[in-house]
């Protein structure tokens, strides 16, 4: 399995953090995100490589830390040539990107670089692998109905099919969201190429899995724990304060 993080924003919305340093390295508890991030991914046993893909920009950035990072699998940084919010590929641009750039032929575990949260990545790469899944998405019980118009929100079946994906509705029944982890057997990668030759815009990854489970089964995988999406200044200095992950 490899593992994809996705790193190629300009977090505008973290201005003047993010203006010369890209989000993902920005610390927390001492540690970058990133650093977070990956202490997760290297408790899974089958990882061949961490790949991470950035933009221009902050290229360089993440290339200086991958030297020194210290995890057990190799990490590569790709450039996906992006230089502004104007031309950015976008997550689900960057994902088929990388699937091409580096040829992947392995089963790919996604995750968004931005994501700070206290799960077990193990359990739910076993939780795949043991019952076959072709594409997984990892969900979070937000529990508050009040914040669902904030999230892409999810509905699953008993089996936990995901038989309904709404983007920021207004309000919903389901208060489960989808996270910014995904899970994608090796068979079903081609997809992204057919969906970016379909669709103009590359950039919500929601609208992708809405697509996707219209295409094939998609698994809704349940986290629990603490987990913050690190979008703005207010939640980035909270979880500065109050994560223990």
């Amino acid at each position: 399995m490899k593992i994809l993080i996705l790193a190629a924003g300009y977090a505008t919305r973290l201005y003047p953090l993010t203006k010369h340093w890209p989000k993902p390295l920005l610390l927390v508890k001492e540690k970058p995100i990133m650093a977070h991030i990956l202490e997760k991914v290297d408790t899974i046993e089958d990882v061949t490589e961490i790949i991470i893909v950035t933009n221009d920009k902050f290229f360089h950035q993440f290339k200086n830390w991958a030297r020194v990072a210290g995890f057990k699998a190799k990490i590569t940084v790709v450039n996906d040539q992006t230089t502004s919010e104007e031309n950015r590929l976008g997550a689900i641009g960057d994902i088929n990107f990388v699937i091409n750039k580096c040829k992947i032929k392995e089963d790919l575990m996604v995750i968004g670089g931005d994501n700070l949260f206290s799960f077990n990545l193990k359990k739910f790469a076993e939780f795949v692998k043991q019952k076959k899944i072709m594409s997984a998405v990892g969900l979070y019980d937000i529990k508050n109905p009040e914040m669902v118009k904030n999230y892409g929100v999810v509905t699953v079946d008993e089996s936990k099919k995901i038989i309904d994906f709404q983007e920021k509705p207004q309000t919903s029944n389901s208060t489960l969201i989808s996270m910014c982890v995904y899970y994608f057997d090796a068979s079903v990668l081609k997809l992204f190429k057919q969906y970016i030759e379909l669709k103009d815009c590359h950039d919500t990854s929601g609208d992708y899995i809405k697509w996707l489970c219209k295409q094939t089964e998609v698994i809704g995988y349940e986290f629990n724990g603490v987990w913050y999406d690190i979008g703005d200044i207010v939640t980035f200095y909270h979880a500065s304060v109050t994560f223990n992950g």
